[in-house]
């Protein structure tokens, strides 16, 4: 049974669930994730999954991996609110290499506070940069965030909350230049084997998580 520990006050979705759902979902009651298994055959894999996120991360090996092989390109598409997060969505073109295999970058979202913890530690933000291949396979970049500056990337997009106060969606301005400054520049990441966070809790997913927070001002 998936269980989550924390009220996220910025709810994630992803894309994968079709936008004609009329299975609603959310995170308190009736329909909080102790119930996501039971509210649809789709969702099963919540209660019945094995290998489920989000996760504490507590390192069991200290292994040397490659840099990420990142190539962000392509510029924003628009910015969504979906009901349950705020989502960018990406133009075709930008990819991450994993063993060789090709996944195409979607869409990004966030999550407050983060999902993931690492050590125990908690986020006050965390992003998910979520890929998926030809076959349909899936994998997940995600960025921890700490209090500090303010950060010029995200206050682009938080510019655009004014007009999503309703569930729509905007043009973006965010660049591929913009995009890539959400990543760290210190490579170094965890990698694990995990699920989508939100129905239908898919597993199989390919984790890869920065180790180094970047900054977003309290405001």
């Amino acid at each position: 049974m998936k269980i989550v520990l924390k009220l996220s006050l910025v709810l994630s979705a992803t894309f994968f669930v079709q936008a004609n759902s009329k299975i609603h979902w959310g995170y308190l009651g009736e329909v909080a994730p102790a119930h996501w298994g039971d509210l649809s055959k789709e969702f099963k894999m919540c209660k019945e999954g094995k290998v489920q996120s989000p996760i504490n991360i507590v390192p069991t090996k200290d292994v040397d991996l490659k840099p990420l092989e990142i190539d962000y390109k392509t510029s924003a598409k628009s910015v969504v609110n979906n009901g349950h997060t705020i989502q960018i969505n990406i133009k075709d073109g930008s990819t991450l290499k994993l063993d060789g295999k090709i996944y195409k970058l979607k869409q990004f979202h966030f999550h407050v506070p983060s999902e993931n913890n690492i050590n125990g530690d908690v986020f006050p933000l965390e992003a998910h940069f979520v890929h998926q291949s030809d076959d349909g396979s899936l994998a997940v970049v995600a960025v921890m965030f700490k209090e500090g500056k303010e950060n010029v990337t995200l206050k682009k997009i938080w510019n655009h909350f004014d007009k999503l106060k309703e569930e729509g969606q905007v043009k973006c301005n965010l660049s591929s230049k913009d995009i890539l400054a959400l990543i760290p520049k210190d490579s170094q990441y965890y990698k694990f084997m995990g699920s989508l966070t939100t129905p239908p809790c898919s597993e199989n997913v390919r984790w890869q998580v920065y180790k180094t927070p970047l900054s977003v001002s309290k405001d």
